[in-house]
């Protein structure tokens, strides 16, 4: 089999020198060119599974090259060399389609796992027949975004998913992770939200043994978790904003540094994010920090409802209630035609989520292994959410609820509330707040996994 082959572009022979000598000792083969004219011409006569170019050349811009490769070799990858600091510049090449950038001077361990990811990169076809994904669906909408994922799988950039609650959109972030040259590292899913203000630093950076109070030893943050994998920021919206600030220096610099360290460490993650707020507005608002917006946003993926591609209802009814029925050892119930008629015409406000809810509450419900129309109870649900016409019953509770896109979703936070108070009063002593909830400590350990409130240790 031939050896992998790239294709280096720089007018500074010592850096030409540095990455070849690199790249032959990675046992990639190697031809260089110091400007555009050079470039296209190699280019055009030999294909290639790399490409490195400096974005300043004497004839031309490194980002017209990127463009360039994008419209004739959309599968190769082009990694830019960026001058120290020019942050801005490298956003704005992976928006035009370089799969990653590396900054001078030139790290060379940084530059070694760019290399293995690239050439990785390459070999994910450009069209994949079988969807590989975790969405599950033909509708259009679906078609669209599977088609995507696929693309974003190839790049590094980062990608902001918006979607409305219960769309799915951390099942989007698993499958870029999944198709893409990262997926034999891990993918580590935080939801920015859950995390209490005083530990956030903590837990993105890691601290070490005796940084602050009950430091007892070393520990790991979810950037050194997601080393040479994917680190899915859920809900990023919910970060305030002095985090935004040590979120954005991260990035910028590839680095972090621990609670309690003198040293930064050096991190090979790729940022993925989502939340059902609207960024836009939240910059506008002075609640987001425009700048770590800015670098968040590379790319920009929308999952749609599930009111949007509900010829994709079937589909999913099968799949949720397939794996329902095994988790309980039992075999799948039908749905009768009455059921699927009434849940065509539901809104869905919690999307997928919802719809697993409901079909569970179904499953539990059903005789005789068939889902009718009244297992599904949606006319209940439905009555619980609308407003009341004589006033204010319920009280503040009730008009809380409104505020969720679904009861679901309102019980998940009131319990959420409630675990977290209890908590934070007995200073976040699990075996105390089982004692005060009337639940045992292994019920307590099952509801903070369920609500994101950590791993329940």
């Amino acid at each position: 089999m031939e050896n992998p082959r790239a294709l280096v572009i720089d007018d500074e022979p010592d850096i030409r020198e540095l990455l070849s000598m690199t790249l032959e000792r990675m046992a990639i083969s190697c031809d260089t060119a110091s400007n555009l004219a050079e470039a296209n011409t190699f280019l055009s006569s030999t294909s290639y599974n790399l490409c490195l170019t400096d974005m300043k050349l004497p004839d031309g811009n490194g980002l017209d090259l990127v463009a360039s490769i994008q419209e004739k070799y959309s599968t190769l990858p082009v990694a830019v060399i960026t001058a120290y600091g020019s942050m801005d510049i490298a956003i704005e090449a992976m928006k035009a389609g370089a799969f990653d950038f590396i900054s001078k001077p030139i790290d060379l361990t940084s530059l070694r796992s760019l290399i293995t990811k690239a050439i990785a990169s390459n070999e994910i076809p450009e069209t994949v027949e079988e969807n590989k994904t975790r969405l599950i669906g033909n509708s259009e909408s679906v078609k669209s975004l599977i088609n995507s994922i696929n693309k974003l799988a190839r790049s590094q950039a980062p990608v902001y998913i918006s979607g409305e609650s219960g769309s799915g959109k951390e099942l989007v972030a698993r499958s870029i992770h999944e198709i893409g040259p990262r997926n034999d590292k891990e993918f580590v899913p935080v939801n920015c939200g859950a995390i209490p203000g005083e530990l956030m630093e903590s837990e993105f950076f890691g601290h070490k043994k005796g940084s602050f109070t009950g430091a007892s030893h070393d520990k790991q943050g979810l950037f050194q978790a997601a080393e040479g994998g994917t680190l899915f920021l859920d809900e990023v919206a919910d970060l305030p904003i002095d985090m935004q600030v040590k979120l954005l220096r991260a990035i910028q610099e590839k680095a972090v540094r621990p609670v309690g360290s003198q040293s930064e460490m050096k991190t090979d993650v790729r940022i993925l994010c989502a939340t059902h707020k609207n960024l836009d507005d939240l910059v506008r608002q002075g609640d987001f920090r425009q700048d770590l917006f800015y670098r968040l946003n590379v790319i920009q993926l929308a999952v749609p409802p599930l009111r949007k591609r509900l010829d994709d209802l079937p589909l999913l009814i099968d799949s949720i209630l397939a794996r329902i029925a095994e988790v309980h050892g039992m075999d799948a119930p039908v749905v009768t035609k009455d059921a699927l008629k009434t849940l065509a015409e539901y809104e869905f406000p919690g999307n997928i989520r919802e719809l697993e809810n409901i079909l569970e509450r179904a499953f539990t419900l059903c005789e005789s292994n068939e889902i009718t129309q009244r297992d599904l109870q949606l006319n209940a649900m439905g009555a619980s959410l609308e407003q009341p016409q004589n006033g204010h019953r319920g009280g503040n509770h009730y008009q809380s609820s409104l505020n969720h896109s679904s009861i679901d979703e309102y019980l998940l936070e009131v319990e959420r509330e409630i675990i977290c108070e209890t908590l934070e009063n007995v200073r976040w002593n699990k075996t105390l707040a089982a004692k005060k909830l009337g639940i045992s400590f292994r019920s307590l350990r099952y509801r903070l996994v369920k609500l994101g409130l950590g791993d329940g240790d």
